[in-house]
Parts: structure tokens; C-alpha cells; sequence
């Protein structure tokens, strides 16, 4: 495992944006460079302490999904080596860890799915007795499964805001009905492939979220990352019990650590513990080995 990046400086290519752990760079005109950094963000907030291994995980979960899932919906992989498009001394930022993609351009929506009752969607359902105006059966309990896998969209917010959660009508009135129904439709086959999948490697696939973006011909692509303990919960199905919270695969230690802390969730956060990082790291790695097996 390579030492931890925090950050990239990539100074051969035009840099156009960091997110909570992605650095975007411009490749052309047609393409980027997204860098996956060991950043962390917790409760909105980036954390000053990278998680080893972290963005090596999620860049090679996302790839390895997106190998599976080429038969169901485009996706923004170009195939172009990372390494090609940086100078010589970049390229131990990059190795592993980033990808050359298509430019595509953002739909503003973020598709998410749940198959299990947590999180804010279980919020929702206390509150109003469904999630996302879909209406779910009384006496549900925390993380319970659902009789089917909900399509519930959020808003994007910007960075350091929450997503908002929202009604598919919201979607249908955001980017019109053919394009709101298609990715609904998509969303929901991933997830029930991907769920089956996992299921036959003791992973529950809790819930989780897509990004979608569209060419120049208007052709829809999954991009951005897919399916990683970052955009999902997974959970261990040999100590899933219904009616409280399960342990994920994720950042779940930093989550709980940090609210043992005298801090009001705003910048900046504590400084981690190695114990809390070296745990956090050993998460990520072992969801990987689980789904791929290295």
C-alpha cells in the first residue's frame, strides 16, 4: 500500500475542482483526470487526517463495478492509463488511484436506492410514515428490509451542505419525464444485481447512490464512483439484526469516535487517533476483499 495522499498536485494537467475526495483535472477538452485522494469527510465536514489505502479501494471497487455492469448502462471510462497523461514525476500520484474519464455533462440529481429502512429514509418513515413521499407499510423498524428496493432521489447540494431529499416528481420536474423514468429504471436493476451479487459474499447493500451524466448525443452514463462503502452501507449479513443500527463497512468508526468529542460538527474537526485510522482503513480494505477477493 502506497503512503497516503491527502492531496494531489498534478501540475501537467489544468486543475478544475477538488470534492470531499476526488481532485478533477482537464485532459483535453473531452475528457478528465479524477484523482482518489485518502480524504475523509465526516458529518460534511473534510477531515485533516487521510485513511490509508482509502482512495485505492474506492477507485478499484468503482472500476470493478463498472466492469459488471457495462451490459446494463454506459459508464464515463475511457481506458486511457492514468499514467499517460501526467508528467513522469506525477505518476506515483495517480497509480491506482485515478482514472481518465469521459467530460460529461452532470445530471443534478442524486439517484439513490435503499433496500433497507436507515439513515434518513428511516427518519422519513418515522416522520411521515414513508420515505420520499413513496408510502411503506406500518410497523416497520430500524434497518428492516424492505418488500422492494425504493427509488428515493436527492437534490445535490453544494459542497458542505447536505443532499436534500426529494420526490421523483421533483425529478420528473428537474429533467423531464423520459430522462427521470430511465434513470430510476437503471438505478434500481444495478441495485438488485449488485445486491445479489454481494449477498453471495456476506455483504448486505443497505442502500446506495448514483451519479449520471450525459455525452454530447445526449446518451445517459453512470459515472463518478459506484458502489463503494463511500456511496453505499454495506453491512456484514452475519451480524445484521433488525431493530437497531448494524456495523458497516465505512467510516463508521470515525462517525462514532468524533461523537464522543467535545465538537460542534463544524471546521475544524478533531484530529484522529492512529487506532481509529488504522480501524477505518482495515474496513475499507476488507469490504473489497469480500466483494473481489484482493
Amino acid at each position: 500500500m502506497s503512503a497516503p495522499l491527502y492531496q494531489s498536485t498534478i501540475r501537467s494537467l489544468p486543475l478544475l475542482a477538488r470534492g470531499k475526495v476526488r481532485d478533477m483535472y482537464a485532459v483535453g477538452d473531452d475528457k478528465l483526470l479524477i484523482v482518489t485522494t485518502d480524504r475523509l469527510s465526516a458529518f460534511d465536514v473534510i477531515l485533516d487526517d487521510p485513511i490509508p489505502g482509502k482512495g485505492e479501494v474506492l477507485n478499484s471497487l468503482t472500476n470493478f463495478w463498472l466492469g459488471r455492469l457495462g451490459s446494463i448502462i454506459p459508464n464515463h471510462l475511457t481506458g486511457v492509463e492514468p499514467e499517460s497523461v501526467v508528467a513522469a514525476d506525477e505518476r506515483d500520484q495517480v497509480a491506482g488511484r485515478a482514472v481518465v474519464v469521459k467530460r460529461l455533462k452532470p445530471v443534478l440529481v442524486e439517484a439513490v436506492v435503499r433496500g433497507y429502512l436507515i439513515g434518513s429514509g428511516w427518519k422519513d418513515y418515522q416522520d411521515t410514515g414513508g420515505v420520499c413521499g413513496i408510502k411503506l407499510p406500518e410497523g416497520l423498524v430500524q434497518a428492516q428490509k424492505l418488500p422492494a428496493p425504493i427509488f428515493t432521489p436527492a437534490a445535490k447540494a453544494e459542497l458542505g451542505s447536505h443532499d436534500e431529499n426529494v420526490s421523483f416528481e421533483h425529478v420528473v420536474k428537474e429533467v423531464g419525464p423520459q430522462l427521470a423514468e430511465q434513470i430510476r429504471e437503471v438505478s434500481l436493476r444495478i441495485y438488485q444485481l449488485a445486491s445479489e451479487y454481494a449477498a453471495q459474499r456476506g455483504i448486505i447493500i443497505a442502500d446506495t447512490k448514483f451519479e449520471y451524466g450525459l455525452d454530447e448525443n445526449g446518451v445517459l452514463h453512470l459515472m463518478d464512483e459506484v458502489l463503494t462503502p463511500d456511496s453505499s452501507r454495506f453491512w456484514p449479513a452475519d451480524s445484521y439484526v433488525p431493530g437497531s443500527s448494524p456495523p458497516s463497512f465505512d467510516k463508521q468508526f470515525v462517525r462514532d469516535w468524533l461523537e464522543t468529542q467535545p465538537w460542534d460538527k463544524t471546521a475544524p474537526a478533531p484530529r484522529l487517533p492512529q487506532n481509529v485510522l488504522e480501524r477505518t482503513s482495515d474496513k475499507y480494505r476488507e469490504a473489497r476483499v469480500r466483494l473481489v477477493g484482493v
